[in-house]
């Protein structure tokens, strides 16, 4: 991945982890909250993890399978486990949403972290 890439990929993660522990922490009525509910269901009421990287890809028009490309390109080493069956780009595209939204969760989980600690 060229530099420029790296770059606008890891632009499009502080935008979209910013914007989203700023949704969580509204939507579940404080910071403590938001964080226990995003460790503990991400999918769970007022989180909706995998909804909002969804949202995410069709915003930074990466919902086709260059975009996907591109986010696994930036994730490259990054494990993953894979038991899917599709088209190939219908499994770049899920694979590619799932390591983003782990990654995703761990960023905001990780500053929230911080954000207590040092508040």
């Amino acid at each position: 991945m060229d530099a420029y890439q790296r770059q606008q990929f890891d632009v499009m993660l502080l935008t979209a982890a910013e914007r989203f522990a700023e949704r969580i922490v509204q939507r579940c009525e404080g910071q403590d909250n938001a964080l226990r509910r995003l460790r503990t269901d991400p999918q769970g009421e007022g989180v909706w993890l995998d909804e909002y990287v969804d949202a995410v890809f069709a915003d930074f028009c990466l919902d086709d399978a260059a975009g996907s490309a591109f986010v696994l390109q930036a994730l490259h080493k990054r494990q993953v486990t894979v038991d899917d069956t599709g088209t190939v780009s219908d499994v770049l595209a899920r694979l590619a949403r799932k390591a983003f939204a782990e990654l995703l969760a761990a960023k905001v989980i990780e500053a929230m972290d911080r954000a207590e600690r040092y508040g």
